[in-house]
């Protein structure tokens, strides 16, 4: 089942990276008592996750933080090192936290698991984006397969 609004997001760990390395963090721990913009992407470094949706939100991450947003959260079914990586290649590390769901458990209990398969990826993210407050969905946008257009930061500022 996909999780819907005004679902509360499923207890699971991520993975991020922090100066002392690799560290767990908690969906308690990423979303308690914030209002969180999160994105998913399929992959890291593919194409329009690096060219479009992670551009965009680290270029509109003054707007979406005046429209009342605390945390702009990224999440791929890749590991915390390539995430890493790719915010560092991204200049993302100080507007989006990167968090790695290396064995897509947040994106099974969210229903939004996508197979990548034919293309080498395995299972990966749908491509959605989500507005949490204190842990519950209160905006939730799904991408259509191959689609780019209601989880970008442009659609969230408009759905603010």
């Amino acid at each position: 089942m996909v999780i819907q609004v005004g679902d509360t997001l499923p207890d699971v760990t991520f993975m991020t990276m922090t100066p002392d390395g690799p560290t767990p963090a908690s969906t308690d721990d990423v979303f308690k008592g914030r209002t969180v913009a999160l994105f998913s992407v399929p992959g890291a470094f593919t194409p329009t996750c690096s060219a479009k949706h992670l551009p965009g939100f680290i270029e509109k991450a003054s707007e979406l933080k005046a429209k009342g947003i605390d945390r702009i959260v990224c999440t791929a079914v890749n590991d915390v090192f390539v995430l890493d990586a790719w915010a560092k290649n991204q200049n993302a590390s100080d507007q989006v936290m990167m968090l790695a769901d290396g064995n897509a458990d947040f994106v099974r209990a969210l229903g939004l698991v996508m197979d990548g398969s034919k293309f080498g990826m395995g299972v990966r993210g749908q491509r959605f984006s989500l507005v949490v407050e204190d842990k519950v969905v209160k905006q939730l946008h799904v991408e259509e397969a191959g689609d780019f257009k209601v989880s970008s930061a442009e659609h969230m500022l408009d759905s603010l």
